[in-house]
């Protein structure tokens, strides 16, 4: 089934810019939404790896603090 949607002449405009030779209209939203659909997936990827690389800083940092804290006589 064909639906027709509404766009501003702006919107048009930008549809058209983005043409490569005949693609429709509906082929160029499913390459924009395949796009960002993409970039979603590689945002994840960057948060997860700069998460265990903070992991890791947070690891080491421990680790000092623990060989610090070793040295030194809390009683009072």
């Amino acid at each position: 089934m064909v639906t027709t949607i509404q766009l501003n002449e702006g919107v048009k405009k930008e549809l058209d810019r983005l043409k490569e030779g005949k693609e429709t209209y509906e082929q160029i939203i499913l390459s924009l939404m395949k796009f960002k659909e993409e970039q979603k997936g590689k945002q994840e990827s960057l948060l997860i790896e700069s998460c265990k690389e903070m992991a890791e800083d947070m690891l080491k940092i421990n680790k000092e603090w623990e060989l610090f804290d070793s040295e030194i006589d809390w009683e009072w």
